[in-house]
């Protein structure tokens, strides 16, 4: 049987919530009708999803798995929407995302010399929403930095560069020519909500300021509320008086790479990929001369 998506949608509302009746207001349908689509999504399966007892509500493993599988297929579905809407309208466009520092021209203009009739935008994407954007269709093909959650995901590496520490410019190690790990053990660290993505495993042990882009990085670590890290490419178009970018050899490089959602088959995009990585020494030197570029074999 045809896994329903309408179920899917209401079973994510109730995993989300851990609770029918404030799922079943979100949702703007009643709580008993709420409870038959969730249990005929269970027969449906074959398999419980939830636990209800006195104790309130809680996702059975088969119900955890679902979850983890069901953003991603909800997301493609979306996207499916989405591209034959604009298709609908008789437009021919890609939609590519980027993260900052990262140049979008040199691949965009090799593609276009082969698609003349296609219009590429661009759309800068945050860490937080790289993949979120590629799953559901907002963005096409998306230049990102790892890690990301690859679900769902095809992701080709391009190239790395190395990783720069963010310091306030009155910092005691600002002007330096390169520190060490070592040094910035015990800092306080602007980063992002999930420690999985931090660069360094020393920081003070109440960092984790969460923060989505790099203006916002920069403007927490200028107000010295802690110390950050971006890729070289980044500090070519942040350069302000009140922060010090000095380099960390030692830290594993950033990593940039093509991202485009598995369930995506498109001509297009596949031209798109091809340009980029023709292009990746260019866009690598573009953004950052030191950048070491990951070329395909036979190069």
């Amino acid at each position: 049987m045809d896994l329903d998506l309408r179920k899917l949608r209401y079973f994510v509302a109730v995993a989300d919530r851990l609770h029918f009746g404030r799922a079943a207001d979100e949702l703007h349908i009643a709580q008993p009708a709420l409870s038959r689509q969730i249990r005929a999504l269970e027969q449906d399966l074959g398999a419980s999803l939830f636990i209800r007892n006195r104790h309130g509500v809680a996702l059975t493993d088969a119900g955890r798995q679902l979850l983890d599988d069901a953003g991603p297929l909800l997301a493609s579905a979306h996207a499916v929407r989405r591209r034959v809407s604009v298709a609908a309208r008789g437009s021919r466009r890609l939609v590519v995302g980027f993260r900052t520092g990262i140049p979008v021209i040199p691949a965009a203009q090799a593609f276009e010399a082969r698609h003349p009739d296609v219009v590429v935008d661009v759309q800068r994407v945050e860490w937080d929403d790289q993949a979120a954007m590629l799953l559901d269709g907002r963005v096409d093909v998306g230049y990102v930095r790892l890690p990301i959650d690859e679900t769902g995901l095809r992701v080709t590496p391009l190239y790395t560069e190395p990783l720069m520490v963010v310091l306030p410019a009155g910092h005691r190690l600002a002007g330096k020519e390169e520190v060490t790990e070592a040094d910035l053990a015990g800092e306080p660290l602007v980063w992002h909500a999930d420690p999985s993505t931090r660069p360094t495993r020393r920081p003070h042990p109440d960092s984790g300021l969460r923060v989505r882009g790099v203006e916002e990085k920069l403007e927490h670590v200028a107000a010295g509320r802690g110390i950050s890290f971006v890729g070289r490419s980044e500090t070519v178009f942040y350069s302000r008086p009140d922060i010090s970018y000095v380099p960390i050899p030692e830290l594993a490089p950033d990593q940039v790479a093509l991202a485009v959602a598995a369930s995506r088959t498109s001509p297009l995009v596949d031209d798109f990929l091809a340009a980029a990585q023709a292009t990746v020494e260019i866009t690598a030197e573009c953004g950052n001369p030191d950048a070491h570029a990951a070329l395909p074999q036979g190069r």
